[in-house]
């Protein structure tokens, strides 16, 4: 079984920074399509961004304020957050897809990001 365990939540400012990290027990990350979700109180869950090894696609909310990236090597997808507003407020999963004979889908247990002052 796939474990999907994220890291780096917690409570920023307005205007602040923060990285989230995911790091997931697998020998074939590379093959993996890995994603950011988040919900916020009474929302449901909606994707952030998503990244492969081609490329990366990302929410309008957070265009040009969020950067996913991967480093295949310690299978660990980041979130980096930047000029972070209250509306950001969630709870962010990480998620992991890989296709291999059939999809196999695995969620985290997710992380809590506060911006508030």
């Amino acid at each position: 079984q796939v474990q999907v365990v994220e890291s780096g939540g917690g409570l920023v400012q307005p205007g602040g920074s923060l990285r989230l990290s995911c790091e997931i027990s697998t020998l074939t990350f590379s093959r993996y399509v890995m994603s950011w979700y988040r919900q916020a109180a009474g929302k449901e869950r909606e994707l952030v961004a998503s990244i492969t090894n081609g490329g990366t696609l990302y929410a309008d909310s957070v265009k040009g304020r969020f950067s996913i990236s991967r480093d295949n090597a310690q299978k660990t997808v980041y979130l980096q957050m930047n000029s972070l507003k209250p509306e950001d407020t969630a709870v962010y999963y990480c998620n992991a897809v890989v296709i291999i004979g059939q999809r196999r889908d695995y969620w985290g247990q997710g992380t809590q990001v506060t911006v508030s002052s």
